[in-house]
């Protein structure tokens, strides 16, 4: 209850502070980006929480996987194929539909060959996934040297988070997806419980780890995709969001985490956005600073 009244007073402040004008096209303006915020928040918070779940380790993100590095990757391969001019006349959608496609594929490649029948087969993945990243990287770099100059500025634009020129016109698409994948999710969450308990224990309470650990990968690339098709790829704010929930709701039960990272994840975004507009006057971008948070965060736990 008392993260749901911060989230409504930082949407409120959020809507409010410093309207001139007509007020309906503030709202509507506004409005969508909220709505977008509170998206990318959701469903960064709930893939970080999945992650942890299935990988057994409450440091690690996503973004190990190489999923940030893939989309990177594909925007600099279509920058590089169609030229910078035909790739910023591409409908929104279709750039939308084809990453998210050929994130999921990926995935989909990656997990099916490595989910064998040993106990480590987690930790092996995420090894594996941590080479593919290197190498999405290294290929990208490579790419980025020798393409265009002035093509490069559109890969720069588009390849770091961008919380200050949301794409709200993918916002409705964005957010069915969402809908289907949380509510899949939320059934479940016992079962997520049951996982996070490791695989002996799990498999001794009647589920099938290597299974359940599949389709929960295959939810976290869609989540993936959304948050990046929006607003760029974010690495640290799922480890933020998600270890402020831990100390907020100290509780092993997914049906309180997974509200109490989303209620954080809404609070951190809105909240940041709103002193980053209104206080500091964009000099300084929300993506750096959550970087830089995330790091000292990441550390701070490394260490401990």
């Amino acid at each position: 209850m008392v993260l749901v009244l911060f989230l409504v007073v930082c949407a409120l402040l959020f809507m409010t502070v410093g309207a001139k004008g007509n007020w309906d096209f503030i709202l509507m303006f506004r409005g969508r980006k909220l709505l977008s915020l509170i998206v990318v928040a959701l469903a960064v918070s709930t893939s970080t929480l999945l992650f942890q779940t299935v990988s057994g380790n409450q440091i690690l993100a996503p973004s190990i996987m190489g999923f940030d590095a893939l989309y990177v990757l594909l925007l600099t391969c279509a920058v590089y194929f169609l030229g910078g001019a035909t790739f910023s006349v591409l409908p929104e959608m279709t750039v939308f539909a084809v990453t998210m496609a050929v994130m999921i594929v990926a995935s989909l490649a990656l997990f099916s060959t490595l989910l064998g029948a040993a106990q480590n087969d987690v930790m092996r993945l995420i090894l594996t996934g941590v080479i593919f990243a290197t190498l999405f990287r290294s290929i990208t770099s490579f790419f980025q040297r020798i393409i265009d100059p002035n093509e490069y500025a559109v890969i720069a634009s588009n390849s770091y988070a961008r919380f200050n020129r949301i794409e709200t016109d993918l916002l409705w698409i964005a957010m069915a997806v969402l809908v289907v994948t949380f509510a899949v999710v939320w059934r479940m969450r016992h079962r997520l419980d049951v996982i996070s308990l490791g695989f002996a224990q799990a498999v001794n309470l009647g589920e099938d780890p290597r299974r359940a650990t599949f389709w929960i990968l295959c939810l976290i690339a869609i989540l993936v995709s959304v948050s990046t098709a929006l607003v760029g790829p974010v690495v640290f704010l799922g480890l933020i969001v998600v270890s402020v929930a831990r100390l907020v709701t100290p509780t092993p039960h997914h049906s309180v985490l997974l509200i109490s990272s989303a209620l954080v994840g809404a609070i951190t975004l809105v909240g940041d956005q709103l002193l980053m507009e209104r206080v500091f006057a964009l000099t300084t971008p929300l993506s750096v600073v959550i970087d830089f948070v995330g790091g000292c965060v990441f550390l701070i736990f490394l260490l401990k």
